[in-house]
């Protein structure tokens, strides 16, 4: 149950991420996925097969990889974000403080193994 009620948490999280620039949507996905796949196989199953998040989930779950435009998007909006925040955010500290809260997550995804087009076949090695 606890599981089940951190996934839709994290989908919750995810569905604000399409709206607000700060928040990425993906790794958001990612563990609601992994919290469905612990908790209700029918969610997970549901989430598989959603037609632009279950290409997505099946290549991490299987490959632990993302798309090259993947990683392009959330880089670039990260960035884009940062520039905003810094053009809006008059006190230096509060820049700091948005530069850090990004660096560790924009590593984490800058690091992420990629590949032009994302393979979907679960049998693949």
């Amino acid at each position: 149950m606890i599981y089940k009620c951190i996934g839709f948490f994290f989908i919750g999280l995810a569905i604000l991420g399409v709206a607000l620039p700060l928040l990425p949507t993906t790794p958001f996905v990612l563990v609601a996925a992994s919290c469905f796949a612990k908790s209700s196989p029918r969610l997970h199953q549901k989430l598989l097969d959603n037609k632009i998040f279950g290409p997505l989930i099946i290549n991490w779950e299987t490959h632990r990889i993302i798309s090259l435009r993947a990683k392009f998007i959330a880089l670039s909006t990260m960035f884009l974000s940062v520039c905003w925040s810094f053009y809006m955010l008059e006190q230096v500290y509060l820049q700091v403080m948005v530069a850090v809260l990004v660096l560790g997550p924009s590593i984490f995804i800058f690091r992420l193994p990629t590949v032009a087009t994302m393979p979907i076949n679960n049998n693949a090695n």
